[in-house]
């Protein structure tokens, strides 16, 4: 993958974050600020969640409440290089733990 494949599918994956967050009809206010490639998304109770761009290793960073994970972009999605979870899975699953609130991509 070369800097500009990386910046076009990591673009989509923000959008496809914050579309979502737009449109979630749940009782949680998850507030979604995205400043230089980094996305920080809020939440009622304090906690936040950092989703950023590693252009240099074409990897997406996400730091949640229970640690920080690396992702790697394979067979068309973003999977992290420790546990192979996909991230949309593991953004969802961090929503709901931080925003007590169901939360699925």
């Amino acid at each position: 993958m070369n800097d500009s494949e990386f910046h076009q599918l990591a673009d989509q994956l923000m959008s496809h974050i914050e579309e979502q967050l737009d449109n979630y009809e749940g009782d949680a206010d998850i507030d979604c600020e995205t400043n230089g490639g980094v996305m920080t998304l809020s939440f009622d109770n304090g906690s936040k969640i950092i989703i950023n761009r590693q252009e240099p290793f074409h990897q997406i960073w996400l730091a949640t409440k229970n640690g920080g994970y690396h992702f790697d972009y394979r067979d068309n999605q973003w999977v992290c290089d420790r546990s192979g979870n996909d991230f949309l899975s593991m953004l969802g699953q961090a929503i709901t733990e931080q925003s007590g609130e169901p939360f699925l991509f």
